[in-house]
């Protein structure tokens, strides 16, 4: 394995750090389960590269069902409470520290079914624009409207989101 090719041309380097402090306020709340969802690191404002979000999950129970994507990796890095994470063979209580990596085709889901708050990092690579598809979850879980069968495998396709 080598360094990818370069993407950065010139001679001297730039200022273009991105900050975003601890205080600043989630961009995302899914539906009543007091899930909240933090941008931390967009694919549009990584060039595509990654995407990073802080997932804090209320105490209700609360995750997807076992899926896979056929275009981005994910991973999960766990910062507090315990999360199942299923890594398409079997579940796995993860607390503060764990780490699963799932490549592109890997089944897999996490619940938060602890009955206490529980916090982790996800991370999609490449940077897919995964905020629209969190977003309309969101709306849905929020308003309560009802997809029918089609709709939500539409929905899931136009997200590179496969269930199994």
């Amino acid at each position: 394995m080598s360094y990818p090719d370069p993407r950065y041309f010139a001679e001297q380097g730039e200022v273009n750090a991105r900050y975003r402090p601890a205080r600043q306020e989630a961009e995302l709340t899914m539906g009543q389960g007091g899930t909240v969802v933090s941008y931390l690191a967009t694919g549009a404002t990584t060039n595509g590269l990654y995407g990073l979000y802080r997932w804090d999950m209320g105490p209700k129970p609360s995750g997807p069902s076992a899926h896979f994507h056929r275009t981005i990796s994910e991973s999960f890095y766990v910062l507090s409470g315990t999360i199942r994470l299923y890594n398409g063979d079997k579940w796995i209580e993860a607390t503060p520290g764990d780490f699963l990596h799932v490549p592109e085709g890997g089944i897999h889901a996490f619940r938060n079914e602890s009955g206490e708050p529980a916090s982790m990092l996800l991370h999609f690579a490449p940077g897919a624009p995964r905020e629209a598809y969190f977003e309309e979850l969101a709306e849905i879980a929020t308003t309560g409207r009802q997809l029918s069968p089609e709709e939500w495998t539409e929905l899931y396709l136009r997200h590179d989101q496969y269930m199994v």
